[in-house]
């Protein structure tokens, strides 16, 4: 309050003395206080002790995080030398998984992701089974940048996923349909990939139909008055306001990639112009003559996959890519009844 005379003045500064102190040191209290919570101590209450767990990232923070890889491309590797082609190539980041083999199949080993991040200096993202949060755990206390719940490994849970609200890194999660993806994100994933053929096959068919179906259902969702939202929420088993989100937005409500079969820059171009905010290249680009040069046009697809005139510039002396295309003859045969061949 302005002071208007000598005793107003008075009162003023008396007030300012004995509430500013105490507003300071209520200030200094609840910064100890937030300081103690994040160093994970016990604080005792009614003799009762009470562990405050980790302090975690908000959501949106871990949204922002996966903002970050937006119009990129993620390549898989399987060892140091493919990840420092990964990074020369100019990738977004890369995925470190095992070698193909048969059998049960988990997440790499955590002396070669360590090894991987010493060197290279782009995010790094490993693969944990679904449903696996003592492995999820693990590869978030080795450091890597994000966690991709992947069902190309073996499931460790075929009921629960991984409950992904309990991390501090951001999670990408694989879906092959709208409803799918949204029950991922209500579960805390701030990634989603649209995912096909997973066999590195260079099929890219399956990954195709699962793009359009997803944005399919989004145009529909777009069109739908608000009153429909509810029954349309019900028939896809998806969260009512992560739905309404989508309809808001017109997109899905976190980063989008697509993966399964992209071996080619057209792949590639063509992923992004069905509305894919990026792309995943499996592990297969380095079973190629010049890994660096594939890897190097499909990142260039990405960032130009509008202009055909360089897609074609860099789409050239890649032919080889067709020779791992592995259709199986029943698929042949129908296509072909459909005169497609």
């Amino acid at each position: 309050m302005p002071a208007s005379h000598p005793g107003a003045q008075t009162d003023w500064l008396n007030w300012k003395l004995i509430a500013v102190p105490r507003a300071l040191d209520q200030l200094y209290r609840q910064l100890q206080s937030s300081k103690m919570a994040d160093d994970g101590v016990v604080a005792v209450y009614n003799n009762s002790a009470i562990t405050d767990a980790k302090k975690k990232n908000p959501f949106s923070i871990k949204v922002g995080l996966a903002q970050m890889l937006r119009g990129g491309v993620i390549l898989e590797v399987t060892n140091v030398e493919q990840a420092k082609i990964a990074e020369e190539a100019g990738a977004c980041a890369i995925v470190v998984i095992e070698q193909l083999q048969r059998g049960v199949r988990r997440m790499a080993d955590p002396s070669l992701i360590k090894e991987i991040k010493r060197v290279i200096s782009i995010p790094v993202m490993a693969k944990a089974r679904v449903g696996h949060f003592v492995e999820a755990q693990i590869l978030e206390t080795i450091g890597v940048d994000y966690i991709d719940e992947s069902e190309v490994l073996t499931p460790a849970d075929d009921e629960n996923h991984i409950n992904k609200h309990n991390f501090r890194v951001p999670f990408v999660c694989g879906s092959r349909s709208l409803g799918v993806a949204l029950q991922r994100v209500r579960e805390g994933a701030a990634m989603v990939s649209t995912e096909g053929d997973a066999s590195e096959s260079g099929n890219i068919v399956e990954t195709v139909r699962n793009v359009r179906s997803v944005m399919g259902e989004i145009r529909i969702l777009n069109n739908m008055d608000d009153d429909e939202v509810f029954s349309f929420a019900n028939k896809i088993s998806a969260p009512y306001d992560l739905v309404a989100q989508t309809k808001q937005l017109g997109r899905l409500p976190v980063v989008h990639f697509a993966a399964g079969g992209i071996i080619t820059p057209a792949d590639a171009a063509l992923m992004m112009q069905l509305g894919c905010d990026g792309v995943f290249v499996g592990s297969e680009v380095f079973n190629t003559p010049d890994p660096y040069k594939r890897a190097r046009a499909i990142i260039r697809a990405v960032s130009h996959y509008n202009d055909p005139h360089v897609l074609a510039e860099i789409s050239c002396g890649l032919a080889d890519a067709l020779a791992g295309l592995s259709l199986s003859e029943d698929r042949i045969e129908r296509f072909g009844a459909r005169g497609i061949y």
